[in-house]
């Protein structure tokens, strides 16, 4: 279903700007996410990139490693059936995309209030 993949200290995971051709599910290390000027520290059993997969659009956010990592890569064109083998993946994944849209709601009141 996916490919197991490693990047170093400081590898680029995904680049903003990027075609989203995968999702990362990290299984080992911890990565740094930088987007709309937050950073969030994703770890094991978290997920990169699931975004641009759901949208079809081009990465919002850029993704390094702050330590090895490894990493479970999984394509676009298996994204879909990758979460419906994987129900816990799926619900992390959604997990992750409420707190996301959770923050955002929060910084857009705070800026209108």
């Amino acid at each position: 279903m996916g490919e197991h993949v490693r990047f170093a200290e400081g590898d680029p995971i995904v680049e903003k700007g990027e075609r989203g051709d995968a999702m990362y599910v990290l299984l080992t290390g911890t990565a740094e996410v930088e987007v709309g000027g937050r950073v969030h520290k994703p770890g094991p059993g978290q997920t990169l990139g699931e975004m641009a997969l759901f949208s079809q659009k081009r990465r919002t956010a850029t993704a390094k490693a702050l330590e090895p990592i490894e990493a479970l890569k999984v394509p676009a064109a298996r994204f879909h059936e990758f979460l419906l083998q994987n129900p816990a993946v799926a619900v992390a994944v959604l997990e992750q995309v409420v707190e996301r849209l959770r923050e955002v709601q929060d910084r857009v009141e705070a800026y209108w209030s």
